[in-house]
């Protein structure tokens, strides 16, 4: 620590504010935000740090800078700022490589409902809603819109003495040629406005009341046409699934899970007690600090939503993070009203609708995993020459195969192999092993001694292929042990496998004799199928333990 940072550090306040860290080069590579600064930044020089991140990070800080706020909350929105205008390195940024699309009501004297890219975000522009996940459905309740709605369609008149076309077919009002009042006009955006709120029941009313007081006026076809919005509107509520009847229940249900690099998070949208829309976000990270993750999607989402804020917030992942108070804090700044946050505990109906996202998040997230794996089968070429390259495979890694050993303290030990075939799971190949030397007493090597000696003594017989790469899963120790075995062996051939082994805590690759461990690229798809195949190991070897346990379980009770 050079003395301009020492002597910094020592005059930094017991107050909130937020903290910019710099590197040799004077780029901010940091920011942060603290109830308490001078706490906050003691502990990120004076303690030893289980992260790798925050480890390399503090090794490259070569000053700071702090700026006081009067509040936590206050601390929280410049950090937000700082975060978005500097995208520092080591602060999480999500990205997806999507542009969500959000509708606009343009700033007009008639406007009119288009859909624009967050790129193009500019509030001069007009009133924004969004953002929407799924392309698909907001082009069909644009669509929706647009037969509810007779909004004015073109930017300039296409004729200066008469309507055009969109008219004569009742998808305009013609503002353009007088045929409508402005404030006739203003009505109708604000029915848009409503249904794009999630305000139906309100909609209805209104509709019905314009409905109404047409027919009493004897405005029999605007009557006519009120009746038939009303009719479709109902129709499309009907769709929809009502999670609570008789309610104003206005709530925002998040969850989210990772697995295998795959971040996802799935926020229902629940107003007046029914399900309106769900919001899917799919992020491919490079390391997990799911509380980060979790706080840092939390603040960018909210803090770009177009759409009416909920009344509450329901997810069980936000206990993770804690700060339940200073998010009802923020909330209340940037929404104008009070938002409470749940975080769906127990068996009510906040835990059945927290429930309900979890189930949608996992559903997401498999479905990230099949076009991932889609995508490897297509380019493995591709992926298995990367892997060759990097890892100095003797072998183009046709054909994987990786083993794991399960057991509850040394009983009914069982190991399994999975077999992938050019990026692809080969289930016909996959094996099971009953584990006889260590029945009673946990030695994972010995167990796994047996298990490779068994397989490699078939090589080349029916069924049997000889693999291109082997994977064992842990680190330089369980690989060591592993060679041990291999290259005692006289089996002919065995010497002609690669091995490698992964150890899942940094998702290093050893190989053989080599001290120093090889990281492939975070976001590779050759480092996502290595994981996918030692996790398949891991889950096909526990599968067959809690068979083989059950089965034995009932044996002893009869």
């Amino acid at each position: 620590m050079n003395n301009e940072l020492l002597e910094t550090i020592k005059l930094v306040p017991n107050q909130p504010g937020c903290y910019i860290y710099y590197n040799k080069d004077n780029e901010i590579i940091y920011v942060g935000k603290a109830k308490n600064l001078k706490r906050r930044v003691y502990s990120y020089f004076h303690k030893q740090h289980d992260s790798v991140k925050v480890t390399v990070l503090v090794s490259q800080i070569e000053r700071m800078e702090y700026i006081i706020t009067d509040s936590e909350v206050e601390a929280l929105i410049l950090e937000s700022h700082l975060i978005k205008k500097h995208k520092p390195k080591y602060n999480i940024l999500l990205k997806d490589d999507k542009k969500y699309p959000y509708f606009l009501i343009t700033d007009e004297d008639f406007p009119r409902i288009q859909v624009v890219r967050k790129k193009n975000l500019n509030p001069d522009k007009g009133r924004f809603y969004g953002p929407y996940t799924d392309v698909g459905a907001m082009y069909a309740t644009l669509d929706f819109l647009k037969k509810l709605f007779p909004l004015k369609q073109c930017k300039t008149p296409k004729f200066s003495n008469r309507p055009c076309l969109y008219y004569h077919i009742g998808k305009c009002l013609a503002p353009c040629q007088g045929k409508v009042t402005p404030e006739e006009y203003q009505k109708l955006i604000r029915q848009v406005e409503l249904f794009l709120s999630g305000k139906q029941t309100e909609l209805l009313k209104e509709i019905q009341a314009q409905m109404v007081k047409y027919a009493e006026s004897e405005q029999f076809e605007k009557a006519a046409k009120m009746r038939d919005s009303y009719n479709d509107l109902l129709k499309t509520l009907e769709r929809q699934k009502v999670v609570y009847e008789n309610t104003k229940l206005n709530e925002d249900i998040l969850a989210c899970v990772y697995e295998d690099g795959i971040f996802v998070i799935v926020i229902m949208m629940i107003r007046e007690g029914r399900l309106i829309d769900k919001k899917d976000f799919t992020y491919f990270v490079d390391n997990i600090d799911k509380t980060e993750y979790i706080e840092t999607f939390f603040t960018d989402y909210y803090s770009n939503l177009k759409l009416e804020f909920p009344d509450k917030i329901i997810s069980k992942d936000l206990e993770e993070v804690g700060n339940k108070e200073l998010f009802q804090d923020w909330l209340k700044v940037i929404s104008g009203k009070k938002i409470m946050i749940n975080y769906g505990n127990g068996r009510g109906k906040y835990g059945e609708l927290y429930e309900l996202a979890l189930k949608n998040a996992s559903n997401t997230l498999e479905n990230a995993k099949l076009k991932k794996m889609a995508q490897i089968r297509d380019d493995f070429n591709e992926v298995g020459s990367f892997l060759a390259e990097k890892l100095h495979l003797t072998n183009f890694p046709n054909r994987i195969e990786c083993y794991d050993i399960s057991h509850i303290q040394g009983t009914n030990t069982v190991a399994s192999m999975v077999v992938f075939q050019n990026g692809l799971p080969k289930k016909t190949a996959y094996r099971k092993f009953k584990v006889r030397m260590t029945e009673g007493k946990p030695d994972d090597f010995l167990s796994m001694k047996e298990v490779l000696t068994r397989r490699l003594k078939r090589l080349g017989e029916p069924k049997w292929e000889k693999p291109d790469l082997i994977i064992i899963d842990g680190g330089k120790g369980q690989l060591s042990s592993v060679m041990q075995i291999v290259e005692g062996a006289n089996i002919e051939g065995v010497k002609d496998i690669d091995f490698v082994s992964l150890a899942k805590r940094e998702e290093e690759v050893f190989l053989p004799h080599q001290s120093k461990s090889i990281l492939l690229p975070r976001d590779s798809n050759a480092l996502y199928l290595i994981q996918r195949i030692r996790d398949e190991a891991h889950r096909f070897a526990i599968t067959f333990h809690r068979e083989l346990r059950g089965k034995n379980a009932l044996k002893d009770k009869n």
